[in-house]
């Protein structure tokens, strides 16, 4: 009908519309970018057959989608194509037959913006100095650190008690520090005039003695300023797997109360043993058992809610993380805005590295909570249920510097979960 009523008028009106449709018709360079330009909605499941190519040893084919994928994706798109940009780098890593076993440290990520410049330049080196920039615009744009800290924070306050003299904090994995200030103010706040903070004492790990030194001062300087006695103990941890360094290295007062701190780490006792092919879940296990040993009154895990991550089927693991990764991305595309350099370098540098270890090497495995809390229970652990208050906390983060519908908090198991539409992201519980 509509059509019949259009037409009806005089020759003239039909004349000028024949011209309008001739000239809004597309030509034919227009047609076959229509036709070439994959819908986002396919490019999740040709990243997919890629990585299936890979699985079945077919490299030339999976090299010809990988270059293709490459080719119509970008790192200023949309969060899909900025997803399959990042993917299809680490698999072209993984592809190269002179790419070692695992994503080394200093993995080279080239980083773009829409003025095709970070540091004034068009490309630039992923040195140690932006990715520890990067960590801390991570910990600004998103929730994801801060909620494990915050969280892990409030169970090791609730376990210890009021009066405590000397509190001992082993992190195994303290990089800046950022989560001991908000700890230190909440002792301090807590403290009554008559009976003064305890003392604490922490013991930092990581993989660079100048870090750790410049931790160490900064925190110091925040103790003094709160009136805090404090000392910090670096531990350079050049292997994670080096448990009689880090067990040997905890000097424990006869005082003091032990809390022991892993937040992003035990995974990495996971790491695939490059000889034998096999994870080193023993490892992990006897790891455990010798931190059970020394008695700590708390332990605080934190961990991606990664599955299949530590089995061999290289395909399995890739679309878990495919869809752990594609949740973040659409994450930050709903939170910050389109021309966030802050957004461009954390996606570019933290989580590019991160997706080349998974997907490139052969290194970083992870599991859910479920598998987490099988490990800890048969290695002596308990848990210890999360209270109402670290859930309110929790909430209150949320609602205050990351408000958006679609961070989610659900807690299952006396344990507490970080979700982006109901896709559980990351996991924090206690254990005793």
């Amino acid at each position: 009908m509509l059509g019949s009523l259009n037409t009806s008028g005089t020759g003239g009106a039909s004349s000028r519309q024949q011209q309008d449709q001739e000239e809004e018709e597309p030509s034919p360079a227009d047609l076959h970018n229509i036709i070439a330009a994959p819908a986002a909605t396919h490019m999740r499941q040709m990243l997919i057959s890629c990585a299936e190519l890979v699985s079945q040893s077919d490299f030339g084919a999976a090299h010809r989608l990988r270059t293709y994928l490459t080719a119509n994706s970008s790192p200023l798109g949309d969060s899909t194509e900025r997803l399959v940009h990042q993917f299809s780098k680490a698999l072209s890593l993984r592809l190269n037959p002179t790419f070692v076993a695992a994503a080394p440290p200093q993995y080279h990520i080239n980083v773009v913006t829409n003025n095709n410049s970070i540091s004034n330049n068009c490309y630039s080196t992923c040195t140690v100095v932006e990715q520890e920039s990067c960590y801390l615009s991570l910990n600004q744009i998103t929730p994801f650190i801060r909620f494990s800290h915050l969280t892990a924070n409030q169970a090791i306050l609730e376990a210890l008690q009021v009066g405590q003299q000397a509190i001992h904090i082993l992190d195994l994995d303290i990089m800046h520090g950022l989560q001991w200030p908000p700890f230190m103010q909440a002792l301090s706040d807590r403290s009554q005039c008559s009976q003064p903070p305890p003392m604490l004492r922490i013991t930092g790990g990581g993989h660079d003695l100048t870090t750790l030194h410049r931790t160490g001062e900064r925190l110091l300087k925040f103790a003094q300023s709160l009136g805090l006695t404090f000392q910090f103990q670096p531990l350079v941890l050049l292997n994670v797997n080096d448990l009689d360094l880090i067990l040997s290295s905890l000097s424990l007062l006869p005082d003091e109360t032990l809390a022991v701190n892993c937040v992003l780490y035990l995974h990495r006792l996971l790491l695939k043993d490059r000889d034998s092919g096999s994870s080193k879940v023993e490892d992990l296990r006897l790891f455990l058992r010798k931190i059970k040993a020394l008695n700590p009154r708390v332990v605080t895990v934190a961990e991606r809610e990664l599955g299949n991550h530590n089995e061999a089927v290289f395909l399995r693991r890739f679309v878990e993380s495919l869809d752990h990764y594609s949740a973040i991305f659409e994450s930050l595309e709903a939170t910050l805005p389109p021309n966030s350099r802050e957004r461009m370098a954390v996606e570019q540098i933290w989580f590019g590295r991160e997706i080349a270890e998974m997907v490139a090497g052969e290194g970083e495995r992870h599991q859910r909570l479920e598998w987490w809390e099988t490990m800890l229970r048969s290695s002596g652990f308990v848990n210890v249920p999360l209270s109402p208050f670290a859930l309110s906390q929790a909430k209150l983060l949320l609602r205050l510097h990351y408000p958006c519908e679609g961070y989610q908090l659900h807690t299952h198991n006396n344990s507490f979960f970080l979700a982006w539409q109901n896709r559980p992201l990351f996991s924090v519980s206690s254990w005793r």
